[in-house]
């Protein structure tokens, strides 16, 4: 969890609208930024990672 948020299903609405504007406003920076090419190399990198990740095994709950 990063420092200074929380994670309260009871926060107010105007934090919430807070926080998705801040978040509207770094995607809109970063994306008028950042070149395509850029973002492509980004995204192979994060693909090729998650590529070299061992598998999650997800065993169910027994009844």
């Amino acid at each position: 969890m990063e420092e200074g948020k929380t994670n309260n299903p009871q926060a107010s609405d105007k934090e919430n609208i807070k926080d998705k504007k801040s978040y509207v406003e770094e995607a809109s920076k970063f994306i008028e930024e950042t070149s395509l090419d850029k973002m492509h190399e980004i995204a192979e990198a994060a693909r090729l990672k998650k590529l070299m990740e061992p598998p999650k095994w997800v065993f169910p709950e027994d009844p």
